[in-house]
């Protein structure tokens, strides 16, 4: 049986893996510094948190469930008293790629972070289409990145990946370098951005006098019929006018240099003021 190590293990997402945990056979540690962090956890998990130098003690794998602004403190507090060939699992990208993980050569470093539910797949459970998030009911891809460590540790850090954050769907295996451009690149600095503007753009109509409820089932409506033609989900063409509002939309809404949130420096700057 392997043993993790999971800190803040209290929190937001401690509590979401720690669920998810308590229905495998790994033998779990919980570490959580606040007192209301306990509770929570008492409550929901039903588990008791232990000292740090019992949950470390033979833990062959610690998840770090803590935001990315304590990655750095909380992993430079532990990481000396790591055995050899440890895993440390680390929930996103950010603080990894902006180098705040202390060096140490004979320890692993796995970062995972979840897809969440896609749009397009048609669960059949009320569950399922109720689990947005994902880790409950619905299916959802997560990628992986083994930042350091022997190749062998691949699959342990993915069945870790596969429990954390059940049910999966599908692993994707990418560089930390590519999933700083996934997030905060792709799902935070563009796609989140370009929603909060959808939802200022349907507020300008409702301004004019369209009720609320009509305008946000006719741009969510539209948003599912016309994502799903543009991603490939389903077989479709725009029509002339759809297609000529594109044209002239996109650099109306658009600056010409907008991809350079893309470029390596651009990502690094995002991820700093985010860590």
């Amino acid at each position: 049986m392997t043993k993790v190590a999971l800190f803040g293990a209290g929190g937001k997402m401690g509590v979401r893996t720690a669920l998810n945990l308590a229905d495998t056979d790994f033998e779990v540690a919980h570490v959580e510094v606040s007192e209301p962090g306990r509770a929570r956890l008492k409550e929901a998990v039903g588990a008791d948190c232990v000292d740090v130098d019992d949950a470390l003690a033979s833990a062959e794998v610690v998840i770090l469930a803590v935001p990315d602004t304590a990655i750095g403190a909380v992993a430079g507090g532990i990481v000396d008293k790591l055995n050899p060939g440890t895993m440390v699992v680390i929930l996103d990208a950010a603080a990894p790629h902006a180098g705040h993980l202390p060096p140490r050569e004979d320890i692993t470093y796995f970062v995972t972070h979840p897809c969440h539910p896609a749009i397009y797949h048609n669960e059949e459970t009320e569950a399922a289409r109720l689990d947005r998030f994902g880790g409950v009911a619905h299916p959802q891809g997560v990628v992986n990145a083994l930042m350091q460590g022997p190749e062998e540790h691949y699959a342990l850090g993915d069945s870790i990946a596969k429990a954390i954050y059940a049910p999966v769907r599908q692993t994707y295996r990418v560089t930390v370098e590519q999933m700083a451009y996934l997030e905060p690149g792709l799902s935070e600095t563009v796609c989140a951005s370009l929603l909060v503007v959808m939802k200022q753009a349907m507020d300008e109509v409702v301004k004019t006098g369209v009720s609320e409820e009509c305008a946000k089932d006719f741009l969510l409506g539209h948003m599912n019929i016309l994502g799903a033609v543009i991603f490939g989900v389903q077989e479709g063409q725009f029509s002339d006018a759809c297609n000529k509002a594109i044209e002239f939309g996109i650099p109306a809404l658009m600056r010409d240099d907008w991809k350079k949130v893309f470029e390596p420096q651009e990502i690094m700057d995002s991820i700093k003021r985010i860590t």
